[in-house]
């Protein structure tokens, strides 16, 4: 019964099938409530829906807010292309394109898995690969992103994955076709979700490194993946270029971002983060002005509100290092206020996670875990941009399945050190995690 029992408890495909089924029973029962005719429009009302929307019929990659509005370089391409193409197949606006829109998301999510099992297998072991696969299976976050944002957020949480596990790989490849591979997965990630893109030199040189004493050989490998991953993102940014006459290697918007959470909104009194920038007006001026000098706008707005206020943007920072972390800014008083058992358990969640990630982090340095540096620079370098700019519940769920796995690292760790004290007579014996650094 024992064997059988973790037979199952370790079995990627049971994994898998879960992800699924808790993913899609999620979308169906939501999917339940909601009215037809506002299915088949309302999720498609972002920025992403809006570019998919005019690439489908003809007019390009442009017009963010639907309105005709020109060429855009708002978002990356990949993900509004893949919506641009389920309109062109399942029809503009339609609850058909809904659904396959939140299948694919419910796919990604569930394949998420996999690589959040191989990863953790070769860093630590079955136990902990099984476990972080569990986690994700079965996060609260996790199950209702797919369906609460036809975005591409599920999509950037898999390749996040796929990133870390293929870092972990190439390290001990010779083969050129392994590393011609990350190149391209790089820079696929790059063109969908750029925030990851910071990333990439980390990683790459954390790779270098651990190839010092194969050198010279051994930089040839990690340069043809720079250049693949730079030629992913090329015709990209010469369209830009030669639309915008600028320097745009992934995503325009980074000033309107940045005003979005640095603006004269802000009250004190109230302690919180600036207001919401009301819609309808930015889209006005966004018409009026064009995308150039809108952002340009944009941009004199927020370092005119930053340079002026240097005190509180340290608190600024500091509330959005919480609402990154926690979902919302004030995460106790949203806890204790909240009647609702999903938005408790998403705090609670996102408290746990973060924590363990923490300890997780904390676990693989002091054990000088080979691969503790290429965990560690998910969360933390990835939130950088997001601690300046302005923060949302999804907009950490791209590194989510790294942060399980360093729960689930750190949950491995506590399990098993009353086991070692014991076993040393009551004195704590490191546990080996994985092999130390060369």
């Amino acid at each position: 019964m024992k064997r059988a029992f973790r037979k199952a408890a370790t079995s990627i495909f049971l994994i898998v099938v879960v992800a699924f089924a808790a993913r899609l029973e999620f979308a169906w029962s939501q999917t339940a409530k909601i009215p037809r005719e506002v299915l088949s429009l309302v999720p498609f009302q972002t920025e992403t829906g809006h570019i998919a929307y005019s690439v489908a019929t003809g007019k390009g990659y442009a017009s963010p807010f639907q309105r005709d509005s020109g060429p855009t370089a708002w978002l990356a391409p990949v993900y509004p292309l893949l919506v641009a193409g389920i309109f062109k197949v399942f029809g503009v606006y339609t609850r058909a394109s809904f659904f396959t829109a939140i299948f694919l998301n419910i796919a990604f999510s569930a394949a998420t898995c996999v690589p959040i099992f191989y990863a953790g297998k070769k860093v630590v072991g079955l136990g902990v690969g099984s476990g972080a696969a569990w986690l994700w299976a079965l996060f609260t976050n996790a199950i209702m992103i797919p369906f609460e944002w036809i975005w591409d957020t599920s999509l950037a949480a898999l390749l996040a994955a796929i990133l870390l596990w293929a870092t972990l790989e190439v390290a001990e490849s010779e083969r050129w076709l392994d590393w011609i591979g990350y190149g391209l997965l790089w820079g696929i990630t790059a063109m969908t979700n750029p925030a990851l893109a910071p990333g990439f030199p980390l990683l790459l040189g954390w790779l270098v490194y651990r190839g010092r004493r194969k050198w010279p050989l051994h930089l040839g490998k990690p340069a043809i993946a720079s250049i693949l991953a730079i030629l992913c993102c090329f015709p990209w940014t010469v369209r830009n270029f030669l639309v915008f006459h600028r320097f745009i290697p992934f995503r325009s918007n980074l000033a309107y971002e940045l005003y979005i959470g640095n603006n004269e909104n802000y009250d004190e009194r109230r302690i919180r983060l600036p207001g919401v920038i009301t819609q309808d007006l930015e889209t006005l001026r966004y018409l009026q002005m064009g995308e150039t000098a809108f952002m340009d706008e944009e941009k004199r707005k927020a370092f005119q509100f930053i340079l002026s206020h240097p005190r509180m943007e340290l608190k600024l920072l500091g509330w959005r290092f919480v609402d990154f972390w926690m979902g919302v800014a004030d995460p106790w008083r949203t806890f204790s206020d909240s009647e609702s058992l999903l938005i408790r358990g998403i705090l609670l969640g996102n408290f746990l996670s973060s924590v363990g990630a923490l300890l997780g982090i904390a676990a693989l340095f002091v054990k000088r875990n080979a691969y503790a540096l290429p965990l560690a620079v998910f969360p933390i370098f990835f939130p950088l941009l997001y601690y300046v700019t302005h923060t949302s519940l999804r907009y950490r769920h791209p590194v989510d399945p790294i942060v399980l796995l360093l729960t689930a690292i750190a949950a491995g760790t506590l399990m098993r050190w009353p086991r070692q004290r014991s076993a040393d007579g009551g004195r704590a014996v490191p546990t080996d995690l994985a092999a130390p650094f060369p």
